[in-house]
């Protein structure tokens, strides 16, 4: 902080900022993010033309897919992630030999 103890919006990270490093550490959030808001946007398109099928079907069949696509992004993330940490040192351990 300053010298005069004044809260200046230069020092405190904005949510974009947030976001930006979060996607920089992590790049699979976003890709989660976007698709999760992807099937939703589906799923309220397709809201009006769900024929006979009821209202909570719909709704459920929409959260199922909506979290599916978040918990395949994160399980591609965490391989991404175990690939980076564990089995690239070793290749370039291994050429050094």
């Amino acid at each position: 902080m300053s010298s005069d103890d004044r809260w200046s919006a230069e020092e405190e990270d904005s949510q974009v900022s947030k976001l930006t490093r979060k996607a920089r550490d992590s790049p699979f959030v976003p890709v989660g993010m976007a698709g999760f808001v992807a099937v939703v946007g589906y799923g309220l398109y397709k809201l009006k033309h769900r024929g006979d099928q009821k209202l909570s079907v719909h709704l459920i069949h929409m959260r199922v897919a909506a979290q599916g696509f978040v918990v395949g992004a994160i399980t591609i993330g965490v391989l991404f992630s175990m690939y980076k940490d564990y089995v690239k040192p070793q290749f370039k351990n291994g050429a050094k030999k």
